[in-house]
């Protein structure tokens, strides 16, 4: 098992990669000082067989585990489901010391971050990520939230982790579909911020596709790396954080236009990586062979590069609803690979033709 630090000043916590890692929980958690009972908020989708693993773990530490089921995907970040769960709670009389678990996705990371933030003005949260996208990204960082119909993420919170548990075992089970949506994260990465990260992906992705159990540790880690440092260094998304959003304009944009049920999170932000180095190409910023090197190394990890956009009107209507609006869309965009900006100013003009050029209708 490999663990990393995320060195927030006051509350900095591991987060620990490897195979058996929930089943060994009870060993790795900090002290839960007078935690008495687990609230495992849990994707029903991963109950069976990750529930079991990390609750046994868990009662180990003599804590009173009470599991809280949730719907898979965007479904669970509702205003309803985190209202539900707040209920669940003050029902089964958790009080201030104890701990809400996050089993499952991204998503329910999002979910069970925001409700252990605000009951009781905040309880401790456990991040325990079954998807690569969330052992990658979404677990770490502290960031939480939930969606409303006019946009993704607009009410949350920052809370971070009292641990993040990172089972690559977990990854194994993974639908293709998903395992290849948090591969979109990590082309992120290594578009971003790790040109080498790229390179190997480049070079030989059929151990990360066959899903082998020392790549995928590797990888994790790497990742798991890169997001502590920037996190550490800027943990509210005032600079450098901001980086790591990188495709995620277009990508969050995109998710909400669908209603959050057509391209996952991961299709939506392949999607803009390739607007984003679209866009930067026709500023001048960066060379024509960013594109065409961020569309071939999606899609050598199984993701598509283009496909149906919704009308630019709707596109540029969403971005404006988009956290990191100020005054205008702001968007970070690559001088090259390992070189990312902030860049605002960009007009509705430079964005329409961008998007009318990959086939979105006016």
């Amino acid at each position: 098992m490999d663990r990393v630090t995320v060195p927030i000043p006051g509350r900095s916590y591991d987060v620990t990669v490897g195979a058996g890692v929930l089943e060994t929980a009870g060993s790795i958690l900090p002290d839960l000082g007078r935690a008495a009972q687990a609230f495992v908020v849990v994707d029903g989708a991963v109950a069976d067989p990750w529930l079991g693993p990390i609750g046994e773990a868990l009662e180990a530490r003599s804590l009173h585990v009470v599991p809280l089921t949730v719907p898979s995907g965007e479904a669970a970040k509702t205003m309803d489901v985190y209202g539900t769960l707040l209920h669940q709670l003050a029902s089964q009389e958790a009080h201030r010391d104890d701990v809400v678990v996050a089993l499952g996705g991204g998503t329910v990371g999002d979910l069970a971050g925001f409700v252990a933030s605000t009951y009781m003005r905040g309880v401790g949260v456990v991040q325990a990520p079954t998807t690569l996208i969330g052992q990658v990204d979404a677990a770490i960082g502290g960031k939480t939230a939930v969606n409303l119909p006019e946009g993704k993420n607009l009410i949350g919170t920052f809370h971070q982790p009292l641990a993040v548990l990172c089972d690559v075992g977990a990854l194994a089970t993974l639908p293709d579909r998903d395992f290849r949506s948090g591969l979109a994260e990590v082309a992120k990465y290594g578009l971003a911020l790790d040109p080498e990260l790229l390179e190997g992906l480049e070079r030989d992705p059929a151990p990360v596709l066959a899903r082998d159990p020392a790549a995928l540790e590797a990888l994790v880690v790497r990742c798991v790396r890169i997001k502590a440092a920037t996190v550490a260094a800027d943990e509210r998304d005032a600079a450098g954080r901001l980086f790591l959003n990188y495709g995620h304009t277009l990508g969050h944009a995109l998710e909400r236009l669908d209603a959050f049920a057509g391209r996952s999170h991961g299709e939506a932000v392949a999607i803009g990586m390739v607007f984003a180095a679209r866009l930067a190409v026709a500023r001048g910023l960066a060379a024509e062979d960013l594109a065409q090197r961020t569309a071939r190394v999606l899609r050598s990890l199984g993701l598509e590069s283009d496909g149906p956009l919704p009308p630019s009107h709707d596109i540029l209507t969403a971005f404006r609803m988009d956290k990191k609006f100020h005054g205008g869309v702001r968007f970070v965009l690559l001088r090259a690979v390992g070189e990312p900006v902030v860049v605002e100013g960009v007009t509705e003009g430079e964005l329409r033709a961008v998007l009318q050029d990959m086939g979105a209708p006016t």
